[in-house]
């Protein structure tokens, strides 16, 4: 008698069966399946199988059964010889050291096949491009990390340039991220020391001529925020080192839809202040969106009409521009209008020749340093202070920017290899810590925008950091006198698509009611207490939905439909009969689970 596994055939006449045996060997499962239904279907034909009186005979399969050991011992199965010092040899020949150069560092392989002719004019323009959305979003989404706007621009070129050797996306856009952003100033507002309060701190200790042999721990939120990114990218190091890029397959898309959602909506709230133009208290630890609200509600009356009225306009044009003129434009030509570009230019021109900020209280960005920044070690006594949300940001850095890069290697056929990934990322946030920047995430629209105009490979990161470079040396004190309230209303703008990811809600219901709880627990979780604590409750509870349906499959008995090899559950399909033989066939239908 032959043990079955998984896959048989019955062949039924006069009450007798005769079973066609697979056996789930290694590999060679795949094999022995496409061999037993290529010989059922000639056995059949060969024999008129299907005609109701035909009679089949009884076939027999004979061979030996062995026990891996048995086998082993059998035919004298040697463990093939691995010698250490033959195996460093060959590690260090020409070919191999060449070989892990290139593994190491993409870009020395990629730019050796480049073809100029073809590529490096719709590069540049995608480069060109892609710089000019750095610019506004850059400026805006700083604001969101409770930085100077300056940091943005700093983010768009040296993590980019670090990224361009060592990345494997060739479409990606990295630099700033508004729930990146949002995470990282959560985390500044939480251990940087205000400037009011430090003052107030210098006074009261002069007036009461206290003084301490150990000075009370000031951080500025420079400092806090560097020493997120470089936290940052030590854990995308270590992740590489260990080969842990499959960690972010934990995030399951309707666990980062969730998420991302909510942040939105956190992007939101945390702009009102800019776009009323109020001038709220800070609010730190859990409910602070809550607290938030309440806030701003009894700002209202002392709401500035100036900065409201220009982020009205602000918000209407650029919505105009991407629901109607958008659309029109790109049938005409490829290259989109530049219109936060022109928002940001209008907005510092009007505010400098009206002189806004006098007349009408209004806030504008400030100073903004010409040149680069000098680099600066991390303040290493953060570390440990900063670990736990540095680890949030990490994953959801990395999931983002993985997502985003997979899309476009499966749109455009090329691979994208998850742990280089991590080398990349770790690398650029460690070297962009030096220099006064917050961990790099790739951007979805900036993204679409460097693959749509014609970018073919990461050489429109090198035009896009060239051109950035000639507005941090010579340009940048031109948009001193910017509102606000301008960069507020874009970033509220550019939430719009994913605010509308809450339209998904129904199709996570209809599909499965336990990753619709998933995400609306997710959400809330976020929006009412807090974002690290939101990402980490999703998680769990998104892991605690797929342990429950795994520890509890659905099972079901077959029934066999006479004359084919179809079997259908009992449960389901009534007019479907047992057999009457001993032989039945029960079905576990096990969670499918869904990963990024």
């Amino acid at each position: 008698m032959l043990l079955m596994n998984d896959s048989c055939r019955f062949i039924k006449k006069h009450n007798q069966c005769t079973v066609l045996c697979i056996f789930d060997i290694s590999h060679s499962s795949r094999k022995l399946q496409n061999f037993s239904n290529s010989f059922f279907m000639k056995f059949s034909s060969n024999h008129g199988m299907g005609k109701e009186h035909d009679v089949l005979q009884e076939l027999q399969v004979e061979r030996p059964l062995y026990e891996q050991e048995a086998l082993n011992e059998a035919y004298h199965y040697e463990k093939p010889k691995v010698s250490v010092i033959k195996s460093i040899a060959k590690s260090l020949k020409p070919e191999s050291c060449e070989s892990c150069l290139i593994s190491t560092i993409p870009a020395l392989y990629w730019l050796r096949k480049y073809k100029w002719q073809e590529n490096a004019l719709p590069d540049m323009i995608s480069g060109f491009t892609v710089a000019i959305m750095h610019i506004p979003q850059g400026m805006a989404y700083a604001l969101l990390g409770n930085l100077p706007p300056v940091t943005g621009i700093y983010m768009a070129f040296f993590p980019v340039l670090i990224y361009f050797f060592l990345g494997t996306s060739r479409h990606v856009s990295m630099g700033t991220f508004a729930v990146v952003c949002l995470m990282t100033g959560k985390t500044v507002s939480s251990y940087a020391t205000p400037s009011d309060i430090l003052v107030k701190m210098n006074e009261t200790a002069s007036i009461m001529g206290y003084q301490s042999s150990e000075p009370l721990p000031i951080y500025t939120p420079m400092q806090v925020a560097t020493a997120v990114t470089f936290m940052v990218g030590t854990f995308q190091l270590v992740m590489y080192v260990f080969r842990l890029g499959i960690i972010s397959t934990l995030l399951s898309e309707t666990l980062v839809n969730g998420f991302t959602t909510g942040a939105a909506i956190y992007v939101l709230m945390s702009q009102i202040k800019d776009l009323l133009g109020l001038k709220l208290p800070p609010q730190k630890g859990l409910f602070k969106l809550i607290f938030t609200s309440i806030d701003i509600v009894h700002a209202l009356p002392d709401a500035n009409i100036a900065a409201m009225t220009i982020s009205i306009i602000s918000i209407t044009i650029m919505l105009l521009n991407n629901e109607i003129l958008k659309p029109w434009f790109s049938k005409r030509c490829r290259f989109p209008i530049p219109i936060e570009l022109i928002a940001v230019v209008a907005g510092t021109l009007i505010s400098n020749y009206c002189n806004l900020s006098k007349l009408y209280d209004i806030e504008t960005v400030g100073h903004i340093p010409t040149g680069l920044p000098m680099p600066e070690l991390p303040t290493f006594k953060l570390l440990p202070i900063i670990a736990w949300d540095s680890i949030m940001i990490t994953l959801v850095s990395y999931t983002i920017s993985m997502s985003m890069a997979l899309i476009f290697a499966q749109k455009l056929n090329y691979d994208i290899n998850s742990n280089q990934e991590l080398l990349a990322m770790g690398s650029s946030n460690i070297v962009g810590s030096f220099f006064s920047c917050m961990p790099m995430t790739a951007s979805l629209s900036r993204s679409v925008i460097q693959q749509s105009v014609g970018g073919r490979t990461q050489l429109a990161s090198i035009v896009s950091c060239m051109i950035l470079l000639v507005i941090l040396l010579w340009i940048g004190p031109f948009f001193e006198t910017l509102p606000r309230c301008v960069l507020a209303s874009i970033i509220v703008v550019a939430l719009k698509g994913m605010l509308q990811q809450a339209k998904q809600l129904i199709k996570f219901w209809n599909l499965s009611k336990l990753d619709a709880c998933v995400w609306i627990v997710t959400v809330l979780t976020v929006v009412l207490i807090s974002i690290d604590i939101g990402l980490l409750t999703g998680l769990l509870v998104s892991l605690a939905t797929i342990l429950l349906q795994s520890i509890k499959p659905y099972t079901c008995l077959l029934g066999h439909i006479p004359n084919t090899d179809l079997y259908l559950d009992l449960n389901r399909y009534k007019g479907v009969c047992m057999d009457d033989d001993q032989c039945k066939i029960k079905e576990y239908v096990d969670y499918f689970l869904k990963i990024n």
